[in-house]
């Protein structure tokens, strides 16, 4: 990726990154984890599950928005599955960016996605202020926090993302630590 990078200047602003969070009536906060959102009933999301939202929700929102785009995700199993990846492959002939794709992303990289260094806390912040009483105003209040991001955050969002390229670039795809 990093090649490509250099390659292509207009690179990286054409990659659609895609990642997951869980929220939680109780306000639980799981750290490590703007098409969407989405939103799954389901405990865990396998491999068809994820396949289906993207064949029924994504794929067509970014045929509608965006078509000259390149798909990120992440390494978690149900995006890694086969079924997943030959859809991307059918879907995406120019190439998509993740674990066993045709554009590898660094592995043990989440500081690089901005989803993890800035979208979900910044929802998550903003959502559990006060006490969620049911997973419907859960629901309403994470549509309406994302709907506040503007593009000032967008913009520092994505020299937080030259940043950490640099850094990826400069130690060879090492993991480091960013705060």
């Amino acid at each position: 990726m990093s090649r490509r990078i250099e390659d292509h200047e207009r690179f990286i602003t054409t990659i659609l990154f895609c990642d997951e969070a869980c929220f939680y009536i109780s306000g639980t906060v799981n750290r490590d984890r703007v098409i969407g959102p989405f939103f799954f009933a389901e405990k865990t999301v396998t491999s068809v599950i994820y396949l289906d939202t993207l064949q029924n929700f994504v794929f067509p929102q970014i045929e509608a928005l965006q078509p000259e785009i390149i798909f990120q995700q992440d390494g978690e199993s149900p995006h890694w599955s086969t079924i997943v990846r030959d859809a991307l492959d059918k879907h995406f002939p120019e190439g998509w960016i993740g674990r066993g794709g045709p554009i590898s992303w660094p592995p043990s990289s989440p500081n690089v996605t901005p989803l993890d260094f800035f979208l979900w806390g910044y929802v998550k912040n903003i959502v559990y202020k006060t006490q969620v009483r049911d997973i419907d105003q859960l629901k309403t209040r994470v549509r309406d926090t994302v709907t506040t991001v503007n593009v000032g955050m967008l913009a520092r969002t994505w020299q937080g993302i030259e940043y950490r390229l640099d850094i990826l670039r400069a130690t060879n795809g090492a993991y480091v630590q960013l705060y």
